[in-house]
């Protein structure tokens, strides 16, 4: 007898029971669901929550594979192990102790970010009666594309459980909540841990601990894998060209560096229609335009370079979209269809003032200079405000049409 059957008897077994929807979610993530209507009319369609999940699943895994590989390959890079001026074809570029180094650290975190994650889920499920949601299948996914590299497994566990409780299931579950629960787990990892997630050591994998093992044990301080924001933050120069930055061959958080297939999934999930491109596009828009203003302030010289802001303020303004988090943050967390604007003309408000707070939180705070978390965050809480007032003016403007009509 198969494992389908063998599925089926558990959950005719348990059917009604304590234990019944842990056992209905192992069935319906493997299989199909065997279940039909019979009565009434339906409107019948071919994606359903899971299908749904896989296709963003399916938009992830190639900046999870790239992460894999520029963990192993920045810390190589950073202990002297590799050359940078080797170049793209060169054997050491492509070398699988890039990837074996990268899976070593990357696939844990993922692991551990399913595992306690989907328990929590199960947990819940079990308390509360209802069915396995499968919304923690691509919040699973994301958790370990958005944090350094060494994070500590128990600190991740720890923000996973604050996370999926706190920013998900006391709203009611998938569908239910308004903030976006990944970066309700990585603002909890900050504002708990704020040194496991800025500074110039966590980004990349022992990179001072190794050069301090071939230099026999001498002193290396001077090694670091501080990001680019990071440096220019600190008005401190980097060693990276726009190249660099736009394949994503740059310190970050795993998933988070590669401005190309971040743009690849982008059109992969509009093209599916999961994505909202009129989100991505406003996003885009606002964070250029911040960037403008802020070139702008520079050229008028209001500010000058003894400013601590003067880096941020003086990047080009469309390189603001191929360093830190911003692009991945507006591909993969403000179109998420739950916690964001549901209008089309709420979607282009609330897309242009996410990345029109990210670049300004990231000039303003060079504490950290990463602002596209918060911004979004912030938008999340106002989502149902903007769609409230687009609504009411669409009221507003067809009574005026009707007023008009019967006049």
């Amino acid at each position: 007898m198969g494992l389908k059957q063998n599925l089926h008897k558990l959950k005719e077994k348990y059917k009604g029971k304590k234990m019944a929807p842990a056992f209905n979610a192992i069935h319906t993530f493997l299989y199909l669901p065997n279940e039909t209507t019979h009565n009434g009319t339906h409107v019948k369609g071919a994606d359903d929550l899971k299908r749904t999940m896989n296709t963003v699943i399916m938009a992830l895994v190639p900046c999870l594979i790239f992460g894999i590989f520029n963990a192993g390959y920045q810390h190589y890079l950073a202990t002297g192990e590799i050359s940078k001026a080797a170049g793209f074809l060169s054997p050491e570029f492509w070398s699988m102790a890039n990837f074996s180094m990268g899976a070593w650290k990357v696939l844990p975190i993922v692991v551990v970010s399913y595992v306690v994650g989907l328990a929590v889920e199960f947990i819940f499920a079990v308390i509360k009666g209802h069915e396995v949601e499968e919304g923690y299948l691509v919040t699973g996914m994301l958790v370990p594309l958005i944090v350094p590299v060494d994070i500590p497994l128990w600190m991740l566990a720890v923000a996973v459980i604050f996370g999926v409780v706190i920013g998900k299931e006391v709203f009611g579950g998938t569908g239910m909540n308004i903030l976006n629960p990944a970066l309700t787990i990585r603002a909890f990892l900050f504002f708990a841990y704020p040194t496991w997630m800025s500074g110039d050591k966590v980004w990349v994998h022992g990179a001072v601990e190794r050069a301090n093992e071939i230099a026999g044990g001498a002193n290396v301080d001077a090694i670091s894998g501080e990001t680019i924001l990071g440096s220019l933050a600190q008005n401190k120069a980097f060693d990276y060209d726009i190249m660099d930055m736009f394949y994503g061959l740059i310190p970050g958080s795993i998933g988070e560096t590669s401005t190309l297939l971040i743009l690849i999934g982008g059109l992969f999930l509009i093209f599916t229609k999961i994505g909202s491109w009129r989100i991505m596009v406003s996003a885009i828009i606002g964070a250029l335009a911040m960037g403008l203003i802020f070139n702008g302030v520079v050229d008028q010289g209001w500010i000058g370079e003894g400013s601590k802001f003067f880096s941020l303020m003086s990047t080009e303004f469309w390189h603001h979209l191929l360093i830190g988090g911003l692009a991945f943050g507006i591909v993969y967390m403000a179109t998420d269809p739950v916690t964001a604007s549901q209008t089309n003309r709420g979607k282009w408000i609330y897309g242009f003032l996410i990345g029109f707070i990210s670049v300004t939180i990231r000039v303003f705070n060079p504490a950290y200079p990463e602002g596209v978390m918060l911004a979004i965050l912030l938008m999340n809480v106002f989502a149902p405000t903007i769609d409230h007032y687009v609504l009411q003016g669409n009221i507003k403007r067809r009574a005026k049409r009707l007023k008009v009509k019967t006049a």
